[in-house]
């Protein structure tokens, strides 16, 4: 078998391999190395015009934690055992023209000076006509949150590729999580929102079921 095909057939193990794992063995604890390697992937992740409009809190407080799985219907399994949990945040008001985006053209991403300008109204009639977002700031902010599931299937991907579990979880009171990191100090709410939480570990035990998804042709249309 060709590299080619080995990486491939390793890919498609770690889909199968893969499954929203509930409960965790909480004896069992993710190495920092291998936890590092993972929200690297993340930071590394694609995301619209290259804004990165994430941040990604790893809360260990164990206290934390039951605070937020009391408030969490999705999370009542993974929250007590995980190794590791990611609360990922996405940027609110992440127009062109904003303070962060001018920044990141600045000072991050090194832009010409003389581009920044051109860039800025390109991006700006791209936000603004094409996809409409200016219309609420609920739309931009649904926008941001698209990009950190890019994140989030990225890190559970490389998780899965070595041997780690994981769980993306949406069952949460967004305003009572929003309140509780408010209330800790972990979240600017002018800033950022609450976009997706993952649990990261190792299983307590294996999925009962094999894994079943539509028919490719179900899903797949080939336009020629």
């Amino acid at each position: 078998m060709s590299n080619v095909e080995t990486t491939k057939q390793q890919i498609l193990d770690a889909f199968h391999f893969r499954h929203a794992t509930k409960s965790f063995d909480a004896s069992k604890k993710i190495s920092e190395d291998d936890f590092n390697m993972i929200l690297e992937t993340a930071r590394l992740s694609p995301s619209s015009v290259g804004y990165e409009p994430w941040k990604f809190l790893v809360v260990q407080n164990m206290e934390l934690r039951e605070k937020i799985r009391e408030v969490s219907f999705g999370a009542q399994g993974q929250f007590p055992t995980a190794s590791h949990v990611v609360i990922i945040l996405a940027r609110k008001g992440l127009t062109a023209t904003s303070d962060y985006v001018q920044d990141l053209l600045k000072n991050k991403k090194s832009v010409p000076e003389s581009m920044v300008d051109d860039i800025t109204r390109a991006y700006e009639n791209f936000q603004k006509v094409d996809l409409n977002l200016y219309e609420s700031d609920r739309a931009l902010f649904d926008w941001a949150s698209k990009q950190t599931y890019i994140a989030l299937a990225n890190m559970m991907t490389s998780a899965a590729m070595i041997g780690i579990d994981s769980c993306p979880i949406e069952g949460f009171n967004l305003e009572k999580v929003t309140e509780i990191l408010s209330e800790e100090g972990l979240l600017d709410t002018e800033e950022f929102g609450v976009s997706v939480m993952a649990a990261f570990g190792y299983r307590e035990k294996n999925p009962e079921r094999a894994k079943e998804r539509l028919d490719m042709k179900e899903i797949v249309q080939v336009v020629e």
